[in-house]
């Protein structure tokens, strides 16, 4: 069997060596060892690079949004009932991805803080 692309295996929440096994135990706690194939994730370690990622991706969309519109509706409480939720929404949505994108970018790329001798 092959072995899955460790970028889409991160993404889905999974084992960026076998594409099988659980990345995550809660929300964004990562497993210390995959149960499919007994890899060591306890190493890893995303940091603040998710955080970024979403909070440039999620900011983007969302500043566009309430200015689109606050200009074509001209109501700052309805800008903010729109775009409040749908902000913390996107956040939940592209968090627990992200992380795992930059996990398995680690893994994938050998970094040092997710060596596996």
């Amino acid at each position: 069997m092959a072995k899955p692309n460790p970028l889409l295996s991160g993404a889905a929440g999974r084992c960026p060596n076998c594409g099988e096994g659980h990345l995550f135990e809660g929300f964004l706690t990562v497993s210390k060892v995959c149960e499919a194939c007994g890899f060591d994730l306890a190493a890893a370690d995303s940091g603040d690079g998710p955080a970024v990622f979403v909070i440039l991706i999620a900011g983007l969309i969302t500043a566009f949004g309430a200015l689109f519109t606050m200009f074509a509706i001209r109501s700052v409480w309805l800008t903010l009932v729109i775009w409040l939720p749908l902000t913390l929404i996107l956040v939940l949505i592209l968090l627990r991805p992200m992380k795992g994108l930059m996990l398995a970018a680690q893994f994938m790329n050998k970094a040092s803080q997710a060596t596996h001798d």
